[in-house]
């Protein structure tokens, strides 16, 4: 399958907008299917904008009618080695390893469909927000080949008989049953999406980076504890954020009614 979009169209596209930063999968009359370019070309941006520190948040969409309909069949068909399924699913699971480790909160914003990978993705984005007309799947059990590395992101958003569920029928769920799930934060008609996602990055651009970036780099770390361990680990990142400039200034800020300044540090 050709990936060159009449030899015209980026497979990713970026936009910048007061430290919001939107990375768009653009393969439309694919369904945004993740080939390897665009695979690469995802890792890549992710990379670049881990070191960008104007970047508070990220929003990753799609074009066209699907938000993203997992891995490009169509080319995993044509190149039938062990060898090269093993490192293309390594290079997808990545990815939502970068996106947990990336300093910044990462919001899905999902218009259409997120099957297969592309739930897998919706999972493993921070927060996710949906149009009404959403539709979620983990459907390649469908075409017999279960979903096992988009359930590793599913089983960690929704209880596990439900993601069991989703995994071995290959049915969709629609937006707002996803929402109670807790595989979406937010369900809004399609003419508000943009709306909602904007206030949500603005709440969270607006807060202490410096807090963020450590702030989320412990959750995903103490889930993966015991309680106790959680709780002695996260004491320890807790004390050195309160000694940070940022929270001295925003301790002090708050009795004076004014916004802080945040410096990051």
């Amino acid at each position: 399958m050709s990936d060159t979009h009449h030899n015209t169209e980026p497979l990713l596209l970026r936009e910048d907008d007061a430290g919001v930063t939107t990375l768009t999968l653009n393969r439309p009359r694919q369904y945004n299917a993740l080939s390897d370019e665009l695979i690469d070309e995802l890792q890549a941006a992710l990379d670049t904008l881990a070191a960008e520190p104007e970047t508070r948040v990220i929003v990753l969409a799609g074009s066209g009618k699907a938000f993203c309909a997992g891995h490009d069949l169509k080319q995993m068909r044509a190149q039938p080695e062990r060898g090269y399924y093993e490192a293309l699913f390594q290079r997808c699971g990545r990815i939502m390893t970068t996106i947990m480790a990336q300093p910044q909160p990462v919001i899905a914003r999902v218009h259409g469909i997120a099957t297969a990978a592309g739930c897998q993705l919706v999972a493993a984005c921070d927060l996710a927000v949906a149009a009404d007309c959403a539709t979620f799947a983990v459907s390649g059990i469908n075409v017999g080949l279960f979903c096992s590395t988009p359930g590793v992101a599913l089983a960690r958003n929704i209880g596990r008989k439900r993601a069991l569920e989703m995994l071995l029928t290959g049915e969709f769920i629609d937006a707002a049953q996803a929402q109670a799930e807790g595989l979406i934060n937010r369900v809004v008609p399609i003419d508000r999406l943009d709306v909602e996602i904007y206030r949500l990055a603005k709440a969270i651009r607006d807060k202490s980076p410096l807090a963020i970036r450590t702030g989320k780099a412990m959750f995903y770390r103490q889930l993966e504890m015991g309680a106790a361990d959680a709780y002695a680990y996260a004491a320890g990142v807790m004390a050195g954020n309160m000694l940070a400039e940022d929270a001295a200034e925003g301790i002090d800020a708050f009795p004076q009614r004014r916004p802080p300044e945040w410096k990051g540090r």
